[in-house]
């Protein structure tokens, strides 16, 4: 059995993943939107990992501290301590003033065993080695492999990621501009168990491609009820969202 059906096993369906943690109401990829999310009745959470200059797994969309810290730069460029004088709360709102870049291993010590974790691997080409064994090494560490999916839009990180652990499943995210070489490279190179596809990807059609290869297929980011119900009659096993509340209260109520 794929560790990947733990996700499932024994659990309403579809499950709901805060994407970015309850990222609606607190700031994105910080532990108190982690921690709402779990409040919220989210099955998980999913969020972005980069490596730090000195090698850290930090957590954060984007490649500059600029649009959700106080600071400037590439992630890459900062150590984790500079990293972690920036405050990552302000930007949402005064009550979150003092929030801090968390690390990965924080993330799994403060939810990892309340939520299932979607851990989507950053990475810019030749800036960022060793991220994938970074972060098997801290999965390791909290003894998080049956509780973590590893995605990413780049299937060559996949793949690097299968080769150091063949135990934590992967799966290939997708929107509508993914180039078809993406593709070609994701079905060659990867034991995928899972598709994320961006939502108005998914139709009849892709469901009956994506569940007859055996794939699950978590859609993101969905904050809207009627669109959410659609999708899960269509048959999506994960949705991934925003307002992890709303989801609970349409899809659980």
């Amino acid at each position: 059995m794929s560790t990947l059906d733990h996700f499932y096993d024994n659990r309403p369906r579809p499950l709901i993943f805060g994407h970015r943690g309850a990222s609606a109401y607190a700031p994105m990829n910080t532990l108190p939107a982690f921690i709402l999310a779990a409040e919220q009745g989210a099955d998980g959470i999913e969020l972005d990992v980069w490596l730090s200059k000195d090698g850290a797994p930090v957590v954060l969309h984007n490649d500059t501290v600029d649009e959700t810290t106080d600071g400037s730069g590439h992630i890459w460029d900062m150590t984790l301590a500079e990293l972690k004088q920036l405050d990552a709360g302000r930007w949402k709102d005064e009550r979150f003033t003092g929030t801090r870049i968390p690390t990965l291993d924080e993330v799994f010590e403060a939810v990892g065993q309340r939520l299932l974790v979607n851990v989507e691997i950053k990475s810019a080409d030749g800036m960022i080695p060793d991220v994938e064994a970074a972060v098997s090494e801290c999965i390791a560490r909290h003894d998080m492999q049956a509780r973590v999916l590893i995605s990413s839009f780049d299937p060559r990180i996949l793949a690097r990621f299968a080769q150091i652990n063949a135990t934590v499943p992967v799966a290939f995210l997708e929107f509508e501009g993914t180039p078809p070489q993406a593709y070609v490279v994701a079905d060659l190179m990867l034991n995928q168990r899972a598709r994320h596809p961006h939502h108005p990807m998914i139709d009849a059609g892709y469901m009956e491609r994506a569940h007859g290869k055996d794939w699950r297929v978590n859609a993101w980011t969905v904050d809207d009820v009627d669109v959410a119900r659609q999708l899960v009659e269509l048959g999506v096993d994960g949705i991934i969202t925003n307002v992890p509340d709303v989801m609970v209260a349409a899809l659980r109520g």
